[in-house]
């Protein structure tokens, strides 16, 4: 089974949406172009797709539902002047 890795451009929302194929394997987050991004592997002959929910954190902010949010990586936007913290809900 060939794998690609497919770039998601999330919005700068408390809880963000991504439409992924099923299985596919979130990789990391960073910032490109002042957006944040997550990469995934994917399955490319994967017909049926989810949509994958994020949650992103500024710095010291309160953390909801910490417990069901597995970490993807810490972003940082405007020449470093913004700190964000990507996380994914557990499936």
């Amino acid at each position: 089974m060939d794998r690609k890795i497919h770039k998601y451009v999330l919005p700068l929302e408390d809880h963000s949406r991504a439409l992924m194929p099923v299985g596919a394997e979130v990789l990391s987050a960073h910032e490109q172009d002042d957006k944040v991004c997550v990469w995934a592997l994917i399955d490319p002959a994967q017909n049926q797709n989810q949509t994958r929910t994020f949650v992103i954190v500024g710095t010291g902010a309160t953390m909801e539902y910490h417990d069901q949010l597995r970490f993807i990586d810490t972003v940082h936007l405007y020449e470093g002047s913004l700190v964000l913290h990507v996380f994914e809900f557990r499936r």
